[in-house]
């Protein structure tokens, strides 16, 4: 269980450490190009969720990450034993959670910072990222467990 929860510290780590560089580098608003026409650094304080909804509702998030954060680890030690591939989605939405939390309890909005130049698509940070890698590293697990179940019952 310690190296899961070693990747959601790293995560949230990572994560912190773009925060505060982007804070302490790029005045507000500013964009900074990385990879020209790919990404752009863009410093934005975001009290909402994805594309801004829910702006202001602090006590909502703060409600919302108690519960996915008792969820994930009560999984995470009840039913991810054995299991890599879930544990590591959890381990990534787990430093996800963490990482705009801190954000939000400390500053009362998240800071965003990555802006993919080359679609129209919200400023995210690397929290907002390791959510979605672990969402998506969930669905793959489920997919593949469904397959195996599938194939046990087959061959019973």
């Amino acid at each position: 269980m310690f190296v899961y929860y070693l990747i959601a510290a790293v995560i949230v780590g990572i994560d912190q450490i773009t925060k505060y560089l982007t804070v302490q580098h790029i005045p507000l608003y500013e964009t900074i190009e990385f990879i020209p026409g790919v990404v752009s650094w863009t410093y934005i304080q975001n009290d909402g969720a994805a594309w801004s909804i829910l702006e202001g509702k602090m006590v909502f998030f703060y409600i919302i990450t108690a519960i996915v954060t008792g969820v994930v680890i009560y999984y995470l030690h009840q039913y991810a034993k054995g299991e890599p591939l879930f544990a590591i989605s959890l381990a990534f939405i787990l430093g996800g959670t963490l990482g705009n939390f801190i954000d939000r309890l400390h500053l009362q909005y998240v800071v965003d910072m990555i802006r993919l130049d080359f679609v129209h698509f919200p400023i995210f940070n690397v929290a907002d990222s390791a959510l979605t890698i672990g969402v998506l590293l969930l669905l793959l697990y489920v997919f593949l467990d469904e397959k195996e179940e599938k194939k046990s019952k087959k061959k019973n």
